[in-house]
């Protein structure tokens, strides 16, 4: 018998990662199958740690198992879309009907058909770095171009609104934000979002909002929606259950369009295609979504003072000021603090085999920052999810490998002052 061919992935996987699954998460399993504890954080995953979805929600879900049993319509139960429609226009988006609002198994999904959708190969898509990397990944597989605008730390990791529109050229399309930021935690004033705003319209841009961490906020930071500021400009704002309500395995995502009708028709219609092809989204899910935008909120316990969400930020920041080797920028909202190594201590650092070495030699598993397509990163994420004692623990730890690192390598390190 002839030896069998190898079977060719597609060339677009080329370009594409997803490291907050990838080779370490493996590798961390296998230490794991072998015996040896993990002390994870590199996934949002709030049912890992221990976090439970409001019981209202499980509740409505249950009073409409019956009601399950068939395909729904492509863009949604109705009584799901009704909720997310009054949700937006409360919020100031301008002309969402529930004709504008596509419900998917996750955002993750709605990101995927946003930009299918949209993009003629060759096409550019303005996006933040650090970005969430399926962002990056929808566009290229997709047969878009990324371009991203950089978000720094020295900047509390915010976007210059000039950079971004230097990068503009003939072949953008779109301007993704994710706000609250994933992984940095960043929260975008209106004032800066007014000016990306205008960046758009200048150009002609599609504004996509990445909004799935929108309640999820400290220390009293107000969250300001893009659509009401985008006004009549096309807006597609991302939201789902998954983070605020604690609810990822319910696979619950929506996109609303705002501005303009006319402007958003021809997209709208080929959103519409691209939904019915998949023939709808999860309908037992969807049950919860009225259950949650029309309930007492509950994600304020734990993001207030002695909530554990906050107390998980706490910690994070205190292992920061007690670090010889790390700072960070207070994350304002969303799951995850993005620290980095400080130059001025180890000059040579490789986010991805530091990342290796604190798994196999400390038992910890983050996700390095390159992952988030930033380059020359020195950036590690953390998800504040684990319990505020676990999070001690990894700096305790965390530490520990820095220096071994810096001892190695004494003649790169500055000594500080």
């Amino acid at each position: 018998m002839p030896a069998l061919a190898s079977i060719r992935p597609s060339a677009h996987l080329a370009d594409v990662r997803y490291e907050i699954r990838g080779a370490l998460t493996r590798r961390a399993r296998e230490l794991e199958a072998a015996g040896r504890p993990i002390i994870k954080l590199n996934i949002g995953n709030p049912g890992r740690y221990g976090f439970e979805t409001p019981a209202h929600l499980r509740e409505a879900i249950a009073a409409h198992l019956r009601d399950s049993e068939a395909y729904g319509h492509e863009q949604g139960l109705d009584q799901a879309r009704e909720a997310i429609a009054a949700q937006q226009r409360a919020r100031g988006a301008r002309h969402v009907e529930v004709e504008r609002i596509f419900v998917g198994n996750g955002v993750s999904e709605l990101i995927d058909l946003s930009l299918r959708a949209l993009l003629q190969p060759g096409d550019e898509v303005l996006l933040p770095s650090p970005d969430y990397p399926l962002w990056s990944a929808a566009t290229i597989l997709n047969g878009g171009v990324p371009r991203y605008y950089r978000c720094l730390a020295e900047n509390g990791h915010l976007p210059d609104p000039d950079e971004i529109e230097a990068l503009v050229t003939p072949r953008t399309r779109a301007l993704v934000l994710i706000n609250p930021n994933n992984p940095t935690g960043a929260v975008y004033p209106r004032a800066l979002l007014e000016r990306i705003v205008a960046v758009a319209s200048r150009h002609g841009l599609l504004l996509l909002s990445d909004e799935i961490y929108d309640e999820v906020l400290y220390d009293g930071t107000p969250f300001q929606p893009l659509a009401e500021v985008a006004g009549e400009l096309p807006c597609v704002s991302f939201g789902g259950l998954s983070k605020v309500y604690r609810a990822c395995g319910y696979r619950v995502g929506w996109l609303s369009l705002s501005g303009a009708p006319a402007a958003g028709a021809d997209y709208r219609d080929a959103l519409q295609l691209l939904a019915a092809l998949r023939l709808c989204a999860n309908v037992t899910a969807q049950w919860a979504v009225p259950a949650a935008l029309q309930g007492a909120p509950t994600i304020q316990a734990l993001t207030a003072p002695g909530g554990r969400l906050h107390e998980a930020r706490r910690t994070v920041l205190e292992g920061v000021a007690a670090s010889d080797y790390l700072d960070v920028v207070a994350p304002a909202g969303a799951l995850y603090a993005f620290p980095q190594v400080r130059a001025d201590r180890i000059a040579a650092f490789d986010d991805e085999a530091f990342a290796l070495r604190l798994l196999e030699e400390e038992s910890v598993l983050v996700v390095p920052g390159s992952s988030f397509n930033v380059p020359a990163s020195r950036h590690l994420r953390l998800t504040l999810l684990p319990q505020p004692a676990d999070l001690a623990e990894v700096f305790v730890r965390m530490e520990r490998v820095l220096a071994r690192l810096a001892a190695e390598r004494p003649q790169r390190a500055v000594a500080v002052a």
